[in-house]
């Protein structure tokens, strides 16, 4: 990592012109979804019954709508010069309190129209894919509103020129998160991996919410534009104290070690909700998030070098998790954790590399929705099991499927040609380039890539038939394959957006420009190198699956290594014991310090003068006598003490 940032190309400040013209549309793109969003949650208990019927086709048809004006205006934005492609709009404002003002203000950049083309793209296709996945169930209506309602907040996130916009926007996409992983509640598990969701990103949450509390007492502000350009004056304990923070806030929504432990949980929700989750929305945002904040990352060495770190980490662990699943959806889960863990990567390799982790979760986003699509139709085909080891030579029986999840498979691997293929090997060239270790450990990844999608693919698609007597395998209807045919051309011809550079060109007015720095190899050996070493990951899951016969269940003299990564790396395990098990112990002990400290001396206090107060209740009886006899006796003592002191 580098021990400085000088040299390595520096970043614009943002510097947004007024929004005119087409851009003066802006805001439509958040209120379409989210106004499907209102008709179709608030809306229905007014007018239920019809809104059933019709409501998957308003939250489908506002999303697309809200694609078609993205679409038009990153066509108006290419028309434009690089000084003229940073847009503001100014909506109203949000709240003023003292030397805070906060307008609810947009911003639209190259970085924020490709975001808003993936969001609205691929959410639309998912839209479109759960209209058939989602047919039969009972609360399609509230189904597709929480998908709004997740849409309309990932925009937010994205359009948001300043942090507490932002931050809006981070706090939807947890709420609607947490109401679409939890969706079927009437199962525990669903329920408790939505709880688990919730906590986790709430940690993350404390970070980005300390970190922009830390701007406004450092810049008095929190709008990018500001920042960016006072940043350098900030000193280097706070720009270390920031990038951290970022990077905590970062880790919750885009599952990076140690805030991993709840995305394979997630699978829990519906099939597109994991689509929506993993491809175009949820776990973006840390990305997104850390490469928005360049004009900070880049003044601090000691934050981008922990990115990597823990970047590095997760691509591994989420690679490691991926090889031991049975499960279709956890397996492709781990996936995401370490796809993701390569744009955090990139993103932390600072200027050389915030292109790339774009590209990458663009393409990312194209194959990971086909395939996750792509599960859920095989689940529709074979009764909702998600269990690989009940497959077996199901390209016979889901032709469009197979066809299809192969796309998406070859460029998750990187098969030459394919998007992932050029989005991957420039991440892997640009850690090579600046550090040796980490360039191998990405290589690493690249291998076991290809093995554990190897394996998915032999266990699901290829070998005999594994499925019970009455499991009928049937292909999917038109409404959900047409989708997957859309993504998999998409994962097929993704990578052209590195022609000419154009990913990199595009994005340099937020991004910047950095300086060239070499590789230890020509670009064309370190290709040469990623393709053998994933060929090795594919030839090694063909001899230790595909060529052995896939039992029913689980057996059990399996490895440690199997054990740990079935545990999911014992993960949660680690989480009890530093996190749960102290908190625990800590909020008991907080309790009973409580119960029997606190209230003891408040309840004992009150005890005891109640006590007294029943000695002297009994003095006051109510009778004559007993008060004439008190007197008496009290003027009998004041008579004897006179006599005492006249005594003395």
């Amino acid at each position: 990592m580098r021990a400085s940032a000088e040299g390595a190309g520096r970043v614009p400040v943002v510097h947004p012109i007024g929004a005119e013209g087409a851009f003066s549309w802006l805001w439509l793109i958040i209120a379409l979804p989210l106004a499907g969003a209102v008709v179709l949650l608030v809306g229905g208990a007014l007018a239920r019954g019809a809104l059933d019927r019709v409501g998957h086709w308003i939250g489908t048809g506002t999303v697309v709508g809200s694609f078609l004006v993205s679409l038009w205006l990153f066509i108006s934005l290419l028309g434009r010069g690089e000084d003229e492609r940073q847009i503001g709009q100014h909506l109203f404002t949000w709240f003023e309190v003292g030397e805070l003002n906060v307008g609810m203000d947009l911003l639209y950049d190259p970085l924020s129209a490709l975001f808003l083309l993936l969001i609205t793209g691929v959410g639309s296709l998912i839209h479109v894919y759960s209209i058939g996945y989602m047919e039969h169930d009972v609360r399609r209506r509230r189904f597709f509103g929480y998908l709004n309602l997740f849409i309309a907040a990932m925009l937010v996130l994205v359009l948001g020129a300043n942090y507490l916009v932002v931050f809006l926007g981070w706090e939807g996409v947890g709420l609607a998160s947490y109401l679409l992983i939890g969706f079927w509640q009437h199962k525990h598990s669903a329920a408790a991996a939505a709880k688990k969701a919730f906590v986790i990103n709430r940690v993350g949450d404390i970070g980005l919410s300390l970190a922009i509390a830390l701007m406004f007492t450092t810049f008095g502000t929190t709008d990018f534009a500001t920042i960016s350009e006072q940043a350098s004056g900030a000193s280097q304990t706070t720009l270390n104290a920031l990038g951290l923070l970022l990077l905590l806030g970062a880790c919750g929504k885009s599952a990076q070690v140690p805030l991993q432990a709840w995305l394979l949980d997630a699978m829990e929700g519906p099939t597109p909700v994991s689509a929506l989750i993993h491809a175009a929305t949820m776990v973006t945002a840390g990305v997104y998030l850390v490469v928005r904040s360049n004009f900070i990352y880049e003044l601090t060495p000691v934050a981008q070098t922990v990115v990597v770190i823990v970047a590095t980490v997760t691509l591994l662990w989420g690679a490691i998790l991926g090889c031991a699943k049975d499960d279709i959806k956890k397996a492709l889960a781990g996936s995401t954790m370490s796809q993701i863990g390569y744009m955090m990567l990139a993103a932390g390799l600072g200027v050389a590399g915030y292109p790339f982790a774009i590209f990458h979760l663009l393409t990312h986003g194209f194959f990971k929705a086909n395939m996750f699509l792509g599960a859920g139709s095989v689940m529709h085909g074979m009764n909702d099991d998600v269990d690989m080891r009940h497959y077996g030579g199901l390209r016979s029986f889901m032709p469009i499927t197979f066809l299809t999840f192969a796309m998406g498979y070859l460029a998750i691997i990187g098969f030459p040609g394919f998007s992932g293929f050029f989005s991957k090997d420039k991440i892997i060239e640009t850690a090579l380039a600046d550090n040796l270790v980490v360039g191998l450990c990405a290589l690493l990844g690249a291998g076991i890539t290809g093995f554990y999608m190897t394996r998915l693919m032999l266990m699901t698609f290829f070998g005999e038939k594994r499925w019970a007597k009455d499991v009928h395998p049937h292909e999917s209807p038109s409404v959900m394959t047409v989708p997957l045919i859309v993504l998999a051309a998409l994962s097929v011809l993704g990578g052209i957006m590195l022609l000419n550079d154009f990913i990199v060109d595009f994005l340099s007015p937020v991004t910047g420009v950095a300086e060239h720095h070499e590789p230890p190899l020509p670009a064309i050996v370190i290709t040469m190198i990623v393709v053998g070493v994933v060929a090795l990951g594919v030839a090694a899951a063909w001899f230790l699956v595909g060529r052995k016969e896939i039992a029913r269940d689980a057996p059990q003299d399996v490895s440690f290594a199997t054990r740990a990564a079935r545990a999911d790396l014992y993960g949660d395990a680690i989480n009890d014991s530093l996190v749960v098990g102290p908190g625990r112990s800590m909020t008991t002990g907080l309790a009973s310090f409580d119960r029997r400290g606190v209230d003891g001396v408040v309840e004992g206090g009150s005890a005891g003068v109640g006590a007294m107060s029943g000695v002297l209740r009994r003095v006051q009886n109510g009778f004559v006598r007993s008060y004439a006899l008190s007197l008496l006796g009290g003027a009998l003592l004041v008579v004897l003490a006179l006599l005492a002191v006249n005594l003395a």
